[in-house]
């Protein structure tokens, strides 16, 4: 999709004229959303950190040298920038609550398949069609928030991103004690989560043909100026310094995403500590997300510059990735604590991207160019650490490498907490 065809979502005409009063969403519904939000915020890590446990089964299984197995961690990456950036031209084209639905029933479809995989090639297949889904569902998420509840921007997105960290962290924590519980196989533990994506699915089936929150429009509560609305010109974001601020940031905090839920069960299991503390282990890292996403993004709303949560956030990231070089074992949930606080910039990023565009038009082009462009940029990161890992036979060069990621992280951050916004820089 090209910049040209993110522009076009302020001009796309309405079905109704613009100037008209458009009514406030009745209560009922917007109840709704708030349990729709929060289903599928649970449903958008599960088929990501639900492997991370079982990789070494799932490897062993289906035959996966360590750079396949890489490759495997960067395709949430992969497949986030790749089917990302069409979700503003579905939302433009049925509504944000139709493209919702459909992503979850991808996941649900997905999740469903993986088990029945008879090789890498249908393995990878399945966990594309899951991952496809969340791919759309990532990138509405800021919309609709923005679009139903513009008045409180900062306690939705924490409810959205605490509901996605608890997800996140179940799936880490409880899919080696599932897997045991239903007779030991790896299939039965990663297929198990697709109950929880139809249960998603459901509130969903009734905002799918809602038409009145799509992107192109103004909030709900607000009302156009009378008389007939001049089109707003087309505008490139490429050339919005904060955009690009924006996309790398979220790159860099989508690579140390993925890298952990891929790999740091895997660095826990070869320093000597067992399959299921592992995963517990990762699972206290996305947990510490439930608690500070629901308090980070209340905070950086009420920051004018949100840059100093970002180095706060970085910092924690590099005393982790530190530790877990020196001493693995010995301080294991000390690093676990600071690298899940470390994996708080998410919801800071979703954050920033509502803050930093006045409408709603202008929050889904940066939220389409800086998760598609970000998710794009962190692909190589879990494979380099594939191919580290297996060339150097240690954990050394991949966390020197994790590490070093975190510096320009922290610089992004900063340029991209600035209090700016993308219509008046462009």
């Amino acid at each position: 999709m090209s910049n040209d065809d993110l522009a076009t979502l302020d001009t796309a005409a309405p079905a109704r004229r613009d100037h008209e009063p458009r009514p406030a969403p009745s209560p009922w519904r917007r109840r709704i959303v708030v349990v729709g939000l929060l289903l599928a915020a649970l449903n958008l890590r599960p088929a990501v950190t639900s492997l991370g446990p079982l990789l070494k089964e799932v490897r062993d299984d289906l035959g996966m040298s360590g750079t396949i197995a890489g490759l495997l961690t960067s395709m949430p990456a992969a497949c986030f920038a790749v089917f990302g950036i069409t979700a503003p031209r579905l939302a433009r084209r049925f509504g944000p609550g139709a493209v919702v639905c459909t992503g979850l029933a991808a996941i649900a479809t997905g999740l469903a398949l993986r088990p029945f995989a008879g090789g890498t090639v249908a393995f990878l297949c399945a966990s594309a069609l899951g991952l496809a889904g969340i791919a759309v569902s990532n990138i509405l998420m800021p919309v609709i928030v923005k679009g139903w509840f513009p008045d409180r921007v900062g306690s939705m997105t924490g409810l959205y991103s605490m509901g996605l960290s608890l997800g996140t962290a179940s799936a880490a924590a409880a899919t080696v004690p599932m897997t045991d519980a239903l007779g030991g196989s790896w299939r039965a533990g990663l297929g198990v989560w697709a109950v929880l994506a139809v249960v998603a699915v459901v509130p969903w089936l009734f905002l799918a043909r809602d038409r009145t929150h799509r992107e192109s429009e103004q909030p709900a509560a607000s009302t156009a100026p009378a008389g007939p609305a001049a089109p707003e010109p087309a505008i490139r974001i490429t050339r919005s310094p904060t955009a690009w601020a924006m996309a790398v940031f979220f790159g860099l905090q989508s690579t140390a995403a993925y890298i952990t839920m891929g790999w740091m069960p895997q660095i826990f299991r070869d320093a000597g500590v067992s399959a299921s503390t592992s995963g517990v282990l990762l699972a206290v890292i996305m947990a510490m997300g439930v608690p500070l996403a629901f308090v980070l993004p209340r905070a950086a709303a009420r920051l004018r510059n949100q840059g100093v949560l970002a180095v706060a956030l970085g910092v924690c990231g590099l005393i982790g990735y530190a530790g877990l070089w020196l001493a693995p074992v010995g301080g294991a949930w000390v690093w676990a604590l600071l690298l899940g606080v470390a994996n708080c910039a998410f919801p800071l990023a979703l954050t920033m991207i509502s803050m930093r565009a006045r409408t709603s038009a202008g929050v889904v082009r940066l939220s389409a160019f800086a998760q598609s462009t970000g998710y794009l940029l962190s692909i190589p990161g879990p494979l380099l650490v594939g191919m580290l890992y297996q060339h150097s036979g240690g954990w050394g060069p991949p966390l020197a490498l994790m590490a070093g990621l975190m510096v320009p992280q922290i610089v992004a951050g900063l340029l991209a907490g600035r209090d700016r916004t993308l219509e008046d820089e462009i």
